[in-house]
């Protein structure tokens, strides 16, 4: 790739709350700083859960209409959906995955999220969102920057690569 071609800028934007909707996002903007290009996370809706002080540490895997789920490994044997709604299934699935993540020294969602802002790396939380479920800054981690609009967000992320997780 040229010098000129190279991506400088990346916008990333997390919508979901499940400890394997957030992970991807965190793992792609410590990546882009790791990289040297400038990155940017924008959490919505149930995303937001991932900078949410209260709830940061306490994401869980989504097992009700996860069809991609396995047994007893992440790529063993498929399980059928509706096993995901069996009290305890979720919370097994969740210690299970978060054991595979010990394995490889993959940091706790807050330590992440502490480790991209070190890096130079921007947080934001949805306004729309953040009004909608009654929020203030005081929920929020002390990395998030700060709360915006779409509009913002755009403006923002303008000559940037948006990438929706």
């Amino acid at each position: 790739m040229s010098e000129t071609s190279k991506l400088k800028k990346v916008s990333i934007v997390v919508s979901k709350g499940s400890l394997e909707s957030v992970y991807p996002g965190l793992i792609m903007a410590n990546g882009a700083r790791m990289e040297g290009i400038e990155s940017s996370l924008f959490f919505t809706f149930f995303g937001l859960h991932a900078i949410v002080k209260k709830k940061m540490d306490h994401l869980k895997v989504a097992t009700v209409g996860n069809p991609a789920l396995c047994f007893p490994t992440p790529m063993g044997m498929s399980m059928p959906t509706w096993m995901g709604a069996i009290p305890g299934v979720s919370a097994f699935a969740t210690s299970m995955m978060k054991k595979e993540m010990d394995k490889l020294d993959i940091p706790p969602v807050s330590e992440f999220i502490e480790m991209i802002h070190d890096a130079g790396g921007t947080i934001y939380a949805c306004k729309a969102t953040v009004d909608m479920f009654n929020l203030s800054m005081d929920d929020f981690c002390p990395e998030v920057d700060k709360v915006l609009t779409v509009g913002e967000f755009y403006e923002l992320s303008s000559d940037a690569q948006i990438i929706f997780t």
